[in-house]
């Protein structure tokens, strides 16, 4: 992105979000041999997607009415995420998986802070905006923001593994009255500053994964927070409903909540006799 209002981004895996609704009486009357080899189809697809570089696999049991069950994707590549929809479709447990909604969008980073910076340091070096040695400088300098250490880790990390995950999209206003978009360059700068200094507060207390979905969805971005505790979502999204990014110009789709549990949970999940658990030894790993 090269227009001067537009600020640049990073991107790195590319993220599917899938909500089942379950239907236990029907898997409840399924015998218990053939049960156990539709898990085992369904473990063995799931932990190869898990198990290389190029992907992750995230589970959730969801609370409420809109969805049972949470299944997270993380590709390297667009095609990725096809395969993975693709796996998941051809299992037999499938049978007994209603799909209820889903989201596509990829892992983004905001540059607010860093576009405004590369804009000025070309502006001392006297090159014209829109011309090929400043597409150039510019993208070089845009590129150079990967290799920043807190960049490149947060990029591709693997799906946050803590207990609770919250997931929700998101949009910024672009109204008649309220448009998030024709506010200048400057201004949006320091709004998304605010914002994030509330985010900073809750550090060590929250994982925050944003994903951009312009051109991929009904959204502008999905936002998955990761916690040891549930509650911290009620803090902290309500702190930000004070800042004026989300109470003017923030505008939410429906929020999704649950508990996260590990690939070995999912005959526990299935049988519904206890809450699947987090595996200790995972969450340690990752």
């Amino acid at each position: 992105m090269r227009h001067p209002d537009v600020p640049e981004s990073l991107d790195g895996w590319w993220i599917l979000h899938r909500m089942f609704a379950f239907d236990r009486l029907a898997w409840d009357s399924v015998p218990d041999d053939e049960r156990k080899e539709i898990v085992q189809e369904a473990r063995e697809a799931l932990e190869a997607l898990k198990g290389t570089e190029d992907s992750d696999v995230g589970l959730a049991q969801m609370l409420g009415h809109r969805a049972d069950l949470m299944l997270t994707h993380y590709s390297r590549n667009y095609e990725g995420l096809a395969h993975a929809q693709t796996v998941v479709d051809k299992l037999p447990l499938t049978e007994f998986l209603e799909p209820t909604t889903s989201y596509v969008s990829i892992l983004e980073l905001g540059l607010y802070d860093a576009t405004g910076k590369i804009h000025a340091a070309l502006a001392q070096q006297e090159l014209k905006p829109g011309t090929q040695e400043w597409i150039q400088a510019f993208d070089q300098m845009v590129k150079d923001q990967e290799k920043v250490p807190h960049n490149a880790g947060r990029l591709w990390a693997r799906i946050p593994q803590r207990r609770y995950v919250c997931f929700y999209p998101m949009d910024k206003k672009r109204g008649e009255d309220v448009n998030w978009y024709m506010l200048p360059f400057a201004d949006r700068a320091r709004l998304m500053l605010d914002h994030g200094k509330i985010g900073r507060t809750y550090h060590g207390l929250v994982t925050q994964v944003i994903s951009g979905s312009i051109g991929f969805d009904s959204y502008e971005w999905g936002v998955d927070l990761y916690a040891d505790d549930p509650i911290v979502f009620k803090k902290l999204i309500y702190e930000m409903r004070f800042d004026e990014a989300s109470a003017k110009y923030g505008h939410f789709g429906d929020f999704y909540s649950g508990v996260q549990f590990s690939l070995d949970q999912l005959p526990t999940y299935l049988d519904g006799n206890s809450v699947p658990a987090l595996n200790v030894l995972e969450t340690a790993k990752a």
